[in-house]
């Protein structure tokens, strides 16, 4: 008997000690919710469970960036809380997003970091071009340096950089026909 069809099950899963990758993850979880037939879950790793990474399909996983490394609240929810469910978790795919201090401040270590834990599971990992801006992109995903006055207002009409767009393109992936082309690289304002 054929399965029914049911809504794709996201998981933003998340620290934060500042306040800033919170953010991140609150515009990655909007970005996914955009897409339609989404369920998104946003969690901290102080209130998820086992049970949310056995029900999400795929996940975004958010650090602080401590060292060029993930933080260890995030570390000790991969040993202790999610160790038991390997091999269940595998299949699932994972992304990265990473808040840091300032530019160069390790936030792409971060990411790495992050995205070879969810290896580890047997989940595909991935990265999306142009997460910054039309033809420009941090190679591995995406990060967040110091902390905006305000929150941005990002529709997808507009959106070209930043973690909404993450978010909704991530959670499309799985689908060829929603990919989105890589946009031309364009100059920017140095070369005016």
């Amino acid at each position: 008997m054929a399965e029914a069809s049911r809504q794709a099950r996201i998981l933003v899963l998340y620290h934060t000690d500042a306040g800033n990758t919170r953010l991140m993850a609150d515009l990655v979880g909007e970005g996914a919710a955009g897409v339609p037939e989404t369920d998104v879950r946003l969690r901290g790793v102080d209130e998820a469970t086992a049970d949310d990474l056995l029900w999400c399909d795929g996940m975004a996983v958010g650090s602080p960036t401590n060292m060029g490394t993930v933080s260890w609240q995030m570390k000790r929810f991969w040993d202790v809380t999610a160790q038991t469910l390997w091999p269940k978790t595998e299949g699932k795919f994972g992304c990265a997003f990473s808040s840091s201090g300032r530019v160069a401040g390790g936030g792409e270590l971060t990411c790495v970091s992050i995205l070879t834990i969810p290896v580890n599971y047997g989940m595909f990992t991935f990265s999306i071009p142009d997460d910054v801006a039309p033809g420009r992109t941090l190679h591995y995903d995406v990060v967040c340096a110091g902390r905006r006055a305000t929150k941005p207002t990002v529709r997808p009409a507009d959106a070209s950089a930043g973690a909404w767009p993450s978010g909704s393109r991530r959670s499309s992936w799985g689908d060829p026909s929603s990919r989105q082309s890589p946009s031309p690289m364009t100059a920017g304002p140095e070369a005016a």
